[in-house]
């Protein structure tokens, strides 16, 4: 018969050792709280972090509820307006971000961010505030208004913008309030039947319709405004046009299938793929944006122009907002410039949406077979090695078709415009010309394309000097920065600029981008001086004969670029003296 443990020969020293560790540790226990209580400090548990549950946004909601949106141009935000509205949705886009919401945003949000960051957060306390001044209540405004923003998870302060949002959301007095990210990789999770925002393929059509048509617009506009002879009429021929795109924007409403076909179909399992098929080719062969931008190019066209104002050209790039808004957050530079005599070249958004997918393109070549590795699969297993080709083939032909598809929709709105915007630039040259300075593998902020877009307009002749606007501290833009000092060293010739934004520093700033303008200024000089030496004529001469046809003077007339020349003027004036020679010719042969 077994002895019970408790009777086992020596389980009464163990016992006995037991106690005597337990007693140690409960002496230590009262020691450390004896010495916390005498220190002051009180104990807590240990609270680990999780995501706050964003409270939903139902279908049901819709109608009470107003979407607000805001970071890009007020072109940009106009056409998404549009856009928003004529999905049924309520919407409304933040002001342009000022220096009082870049201080809101360092009030109430964590120190350390960047300027976006205080910047575009602040707005939204800002306007919250506004809206709190008008009447409303705090329970209101969270019950009634829901933010719609972009995120990410690449490696800067961009991927925890969703975090500042509710950080100084939640200081300010409006714990709740609902913000919506879209990432930039892996959507928006709006996948439930009764979300209040679909992001189904209407949506991100209207949505790039927008943008597309908000950059060409844009790009159009910073073109003709340094040039116009009458001070402020490009500023009030656009607002006209775009009241009028929003409109359009605002009317235009999804394609759906209708009449006897869609009742055949109704009877089948092919009328969601009937109708998604239809939507894609409306989209590529309607003529609904089309026709108006046709209208909006003649009302461009009517603003008389005078090329041979001399010129520098300069072309903007850095992080994508700082680059991309229009107010304090940078400074007011693209104003600064026209003011002091530039003409600038803003940077589309299109270029991030090519760039984003060329990565994506980029990734899936690079990480080709690795699923076979993790797998296990033997190299004998042709199957299988077979089928991860193709699944990989196939990847890369979607990709394909959105380039291929998203670069003709934006160059038929750019020909619809009369054909003086910028095409998009091309991502695999852009990357030939940065990978040796800035791998492209590098992700976060730009990536590569900040100092492949330097090395490509200045020796593609397109501009005199390079801007490049970025957010104080921005650790992407700072490894930019390092590479320029190689490609500057590269090419001798390009002047290049990085300038660094904050709420403050405005001063400083212009002075800097002034003394790189002089130089370029006087490169327009000596470039006007040598084509007119080389055409033996004058500026007067050239104005005469644009005033004996008044064709020359219109925003589309087109002129050519020559090899070796950048400026509007010298382009204009080489083109200008050809046509001369050409009308004495005939005369002479008359």
């Amino acid at each position: 018969m077994s002895s019970s443990p408790a009777m086992h020969p020596g389980n009464g020293s163990l016992v006995q050792i037991m106690s005597k560790e337990e007693t140690i540790r409960q002496r230590l226990e009262d020691e450390r709280q004896r010495l916390e209580n005498e220190a002051g400090l009180e104990k807590r548990g240990v609270q680990h972090f999780h995501k706050p549950i964003e409270r939903p946004f139902t279908k049901s909601q819709r109608d009470q509820t107003t979407i607000l949106f805001g970071g890009l141009t007020w072109k940009h935000e106009k056409l998404i307006h549009g856009a928003l509205q004529g999905l049924g949705y309520k919407c409304e886009a933040v002001p342009v971000p000022n220096k009082r919401a870049f201080q809101l945003g360092k009030e109430y949000g964590n120190n350390g961010q960047c300027n976006p960051t205080y910047f575009t957060v602040g707005n939204l306390v800002q306007f919250c505030q506004s809206l709190e001044e008008k009447g409303l209540s705090k329970q209101e405004i969270i019950d009634r208004y829901v933010f719609f923003t972009a995120g990410a998870c690449g490696p800067c302060r961009f991927g925890m913008y969703e975090a500042e949002y509710r950080l100084a959301l939640r200081n300010a007095g409006f714990d709740g309030f609902r913000v919506l990210l879209f990432q930039q990789s892996g959507g928006l999770n709006q996948a439930e039947a009764e979300a209040g925002l679909e992001m189904n393929l209407d949506f991100f059509l209207s949505i790039l319709n927008a943008m597309n048509i908000g950059d060409v617009m844009n790009d159009v506009a910073y073109q003709i405004r340094p040039y116009e002879v009458n001070a402020g009429e490009t500023d009030r021929v656009l607002d006209e046009c775009m009241d009028l795109l929003q409109e359009v924007m605002r009317r235009k409403r999804p394609w759906t299938l209708e009449g006897k076909f869609a009742s055949l179909l109704g009877k089948t399992n092919f009328v969601g793929t009937a109708e998604y098929v239809g939507k894609f080719l409306n989209q590529l062969y309607g003529d609904d944006y089309t026709a108006a931008l046709q209208e909006v190019r003649d009302r461009l066209n009517a603003i008389p122009i005078d090329r041979t104002r001399v010129k520098p050209i300069v072309k903007i790039t850095g992080e994508f907002w700082a680059q991309t808004t229009e107010g304090d957050g940078n400074f007011n530079m693209f104003r600064f410039l026209e003011k002091e005599g530039a003409q600038v070249i803003v940077e589309p958004i299109g270029t991030w949406i090519m760039y984003m997918i060329h990565q994506a393109k980029q990734q899936i070549r690079d990480e080709r077979g690795l699923d076979l590795i993790e797998r296990g699969v033997s190299k004998w297993n042709l199957k299988q090695i077979f089928g991860s080709h193709l699944n990989t083939q196939q990847r890369l032909a979607k990709l394909s078709a959105a380039e291929v598809v998203f670069k003709r929709e934006y160059h038929r709105l750019i020909d619809a415009l009369g054909g003086i915007a910028h095409h998009l630039t091309d991502q695999y040259e852009l990357q030939r010309l940065g990978h040796p300075f800035y791998n492209s593998r590098a992700g976060g902020g730009e990536g590569h394309l900040e100092v492949a877009k330097n090395i490509y307009y200045s020796n593609k002749d397109l501009c005199h000097m390079v801007l490049s606007l970025k957010p104080f501290g921005c650790m992407p833009s700072t490894q930019s920065d390092g590479a320029q000092s190689a490609v500057v060293s590269t090419y001798k010739d390009m002047i290049f600029i990085p300038v660094e934004t904050s709420g403050e520093g405005d001063v400083n700033a212009h002075s800097r981008v002034q003394m790189a303008l002089g130089e370029a200024k006087v490169r327009a000089k000596n470039e006007i001086k040598r084509v007119l030496d080389e055409t033996g004529t004058t500026l007067e001469d050239v104005r005469a004969f644009v005033q004996e046809h008044p064709e020359m003077q219109q925003p589309m007339y087109k002129y050519g670029h020559k090899k070796g020349v950048v400026g509007v003027a010298a382009n204009f004036v080489l083109h200008a003296a050809e046509r001369m020679k050409a009308e004495s010719r005939e005369m002479v042969a008359v």
